[in-house]
């Protein structure tokens, strides 16, 4: 008799579903698994072997044979065990098949029967709902995370014998607990994560300049880049910008929900994530830590800053074969990493907000303070290769700040504005743009492709030619380009205008500028 128990895996942050097959037999005694399997699933037999022993079940004699379908697509991590474990015991007579025909069943076991927690449940239980399932199977430590997912039968097991009903009770285990389904409802479900307090603009002293180009980037989810001396106001900055984005909708929670959770970076949280991430790796992370990647496939701090911020400090202090690994996400939106046993696409739109020095010293031009040599300043600024300048659309010049300007008041001057107040006007803008592109899949203004721009971003033949001479002078790409025509159209959403209009491409152009210098 074969026995089949339903189980899922995980490839990039997409989900499958997987068939275990088991089947009992004569021969020579043993537990075999095929099914194109990866060494940890292989070690599997033993760990499935030696929890049912501890949980009171001896296998017989005979040989068992398991598979796991489809048979050619890799099979990778511990989630099999509980599956496999939940089909000898159907085979065995031990679980009623009908406790587990429309579940999808997940977990990893320990030697002494516990169920242990694993990756990537919010995607498995997304799947499974797709699929028509009725109930998931899952460890207790996951219940929060599968329990987000509404529509589906969320069952707990903390042990082996929660799952089935040994012939000899024990600890007052029967039949009642073979298997314990509680269903989900909505006032059920935990709430979401408490929000951290964010910086805030208020707090944060320095140029106007800088707010405003912050403001636009956040309003058209543009890449900016900021250059200025030590102090400057550069690193605060980027981390006042999360407290000014929109919140996440309901889709963008659970694409981002579900990276973390194949990360397995989901410990500690309660709900799906709203609050946009954001990500600040060290200048010395290495090419997979950044983009992912790795023996077995994990999401990098590209992926994690998915619908946020990826802000990279000291940029210039990255390694340069590092920076130009983000030509393919600034441009594509996803990172693609190819293995021998298998491709792997992990989602990557992210805004990147970057600071930089403009020297070695971080003085320039302040010649009273910069020591540092015209040469020593090119090859400095000339870690950051031209391909990935040309992909941010912001550039902006961070000045070093005043006396007068650490403090909030100044003798009868006003108060600075605070992130509130820039985060309404972020919102209105963020409004015409979802007005604009409805049922397109479009949520921002970089985000505008060619057919896009030709529609929302037409010009005057005025302001055509003006835009001519500009290509001209600035030598251009056509990259470059498109960007000042989106960087314009998030302006002119700012500001409330219909049609772009030359004030607006003015400000777009004065913010690349300094990129033309670097």
């Amino acid at each position: 008799m074969v026995s089949v128990v339903t189980s899922g895996a995980v490839c990039g942050i997409e989900s499958f579903l997987v068939q275990v097959e088991v089947d009992v037999s004569g021969g020579l005694p043993g537990l075999e698994l095929v099914g194109l399997l990866s060494s940890e699933v292989r070690e599997a037999r033993e760990r499935v072997r030696v929890a049912l022993k501890n949980a009171g079940v001896f296998l017989p004699p005979m040989r068992i044979t398991v598979s796991l379908s489809p048979a050619d697509v890799r099979k990778q991590g511990s989630a099999f065990d509980l599956p496999i474990a939940a089909a000898i015991l159907v085979n065995l007579g031990c679980l009623n098949k009908e406790e587990v025909q429309d579940a999808v069943v997940v977990g990893e076991l320990s030697l002494d029967g516990r169920v242990k927690p694993v990756r990537g449940i919010l995607p498995i239980v997304l799947e499974a709902r797709r699929q028509g399932k009725t109930k998931c199977i899952v460890p207790v430590e996951n219940e929060q995370e599968a329990g987000l997912i509404e529509g589906i039968s969320i069952c707990p097991v903390g042990h082996l014998k929660e799952l089935f009903c040994c012939t000899e009770e024990e600890d007052g285990i029967g039949q009642e607990d073979v298997v314990r389904i509680r269903k989900r409802e909505k006032s059920d479900l935990p709430q979401s994560c408490q929000k951290v307090q964010l910086p805030d603009f208020e707090e944060l002293g320095g140029s106007v300049r800088v707010r405003r180009a912050a403001e636009i980037a956040a309003a058209g989810f543009h890449h900016m880049l900021m250059i200025g001396p030590p102090g400057s106001g550069k690193t605060m900055t980027a981390k006042c910008m999360p407290g000014i984005l929109p919140p996440l909708d309901q889709e963008e929670s659970l694409e981002v929900s579900a990276v973390y959770s194949v990360a397995g970076l989901w410990q500690g949280r309660s709900g799906l994530m709203e609050s946009r991430p954001f990500v600040s790796p060290h200048h010395t992370i290495t090419p997979q830590a950044l983009t992912g990647g790795g023996s077995i496939p994990r999401p990098g701090a590209v992926s994690l800053a998915h619908r946020g911020i990826l802000f990279l400090d000291e940029l210039t202090e990255f390694k340069r074969s590092t920076l130009d690994l983000l030509r393919q996400p600034l441009e594509e939106k996803k990172i693609c990493i190819a293995r021998s046993y298998g491709n792997y696409t992990y989602p990557a739109e992210f805004m990147l907000v970057a600071a930089a020095n403009p020297c070695p010293c971080g003085y320039y031009p302040d010649l009273r303070r910069c020591r540092c040599t015209e040469n020593e300043i090119r090859r400095y600024l000339g870690r950051i290769s031209g391909p990935v300048l040309d992909r941010i659309d912001l550039c902006v010049e961070t000045n070093r700040l005043e006396f007068s300007e650490l403090k909030r008041k100044q003798g009868g001057g006003q108060t600075r504005e605070n992130s509130s107040s820039i985060r309404t006007r972020v919102m209105l803008a963020r409004r015409r743009q979802e007005e604009r592109f409805r049922d397109s899949g479009i949520l921002f203004n970089a985000q505008m492709g060619m057919k896009e721009l030709e529609r929302f971003c037409a010009l005057g033949e005025s302001d055509q030619q003006f835009m001519q001479q500009a290509f001209e002078r600035m030598a251009l790409s056509a990259r470059a380009y498109h960007r000042i025509l989106r960087v314009s159209r998030t302006i002119a959403d700012l500001e409330g205008a219909e049609r772009i209009e030359r004030r607006h491409l003015s400000e777009a152009l004065s913010f690349r500028t300094g990129m033309r210098e670097k």
